[in-house]
């Protein structure tokens, strides 16, 4: 695998099985049969315990996704890390419930017998570039944002969970110590007339990615360094801009907020 793991799954089970489950939670049946390259690579590990880890910021969140499917049923605990944002975060799941760690993610998978790729070389947090994920939603409004979100919840968010943010241009959406969550492909969902701009940073904008998504589903994508992906056509600009800052201040989302201060 090129690049340092910026997510993560540590579960029991058969490796060659868990790729097929996997590709099964966070693959289309479309995309499989385009043969698209999965966004994943299965580590087996020296127990019962293995890694399922991704690379690609746009990614982000897909190992909650897949440690929820599969902790259910599942007798032993499933975790899932993500090492894109900051602070690193690692949830416990037992049967679709999740539960947050305050422990060191490479510890842990080291622990179960399956250390994370690059950890031996990465122990130094500054080593990393951690990614946060901000939306811009075209005619959606925070009010409704935030019921469309907390009704899908079941319950009110605790403070901080989002962050709302009317402005000319849209809503603003950032997520809080647990990242976004899927917010902005949630609510592009419940806002199918919405245009959703999902963008994705370092705080350098070195690495940096925007999906433009209506109903849910990705029309174009934008990246830089480029990465194509057969089943969103690759864009060479948005709003007319080609460049990570002209175009934060083309959808108006200030580039301090990937800087997770």
């Amino acid at each position: 695998m090129s690049g340092w793991p910026l997510w993560g799954v540590l579960t029991p089970g058969e490796p060659v099985q868990l790729e097929i489950r996997a590709r099964t939670i966070v693959m289309t049946e479309m995309e499989q049969e385009l043969g698209k390259e999965q966004p994943f690579e299965v580590i087996p590990g020296t127990g019962r315990y293995h890694a399922i880890v991704g690379t690609d910021p746009s990614d982000v969140g897909a190992e909650m996704q897949l440690a929820e499917e599969l902790s259910l049923g599942c007798d032993e605990p499933v975790y899932s890390i993500d090492r894109a944002n900051d602070p690193w975060t690692v949830m416990a799941w037992r049967n679709g419930a999740l539960e947050v760690l305050e422990m060191d993610p490479e510890a842990l998978a080291t622990s179960l017998g399956c250390p994370l790729p690059g950890s031996e070389r990465t122990s130094d947090r500054t080593a990393r570039k951690p990614l946060r994920t901000v939306a811009l939603l075209e005619g959606v409004y925070a009010a409704e944002a935030r019921h469309a979100l907390e009704e899908d919840h079941g319950e009110p968010f605790p403070p901080g969970r989002y962050s709302f943010k009317d402005t000319p241009q849209g809503l603003l959406l950032a997520g809080g110590k647990e990242g976004m969550n899927f917010a902005h492909i949630i609510l592009s969902e419940r806002f199918p007339q919405a245009t959703v701009y999902g963008v994705t940073a370092s705080p350098s904008l070195d690495t940096f990615s925007v999906t433009v998504m209506q109903a849910g589903e990705g029309i174009e994508r934008f990246t830089r360094p480029l990465r194509p992906d057969p089943c969103v056509p690759e864009v060479s600009e948005i709003k007319g801009e080609n460049s990570p800052g002209r175009i934060l201040a083309a959808l108006g989302i200030p580039a301090e907020w990937f800087r997770n201060e």
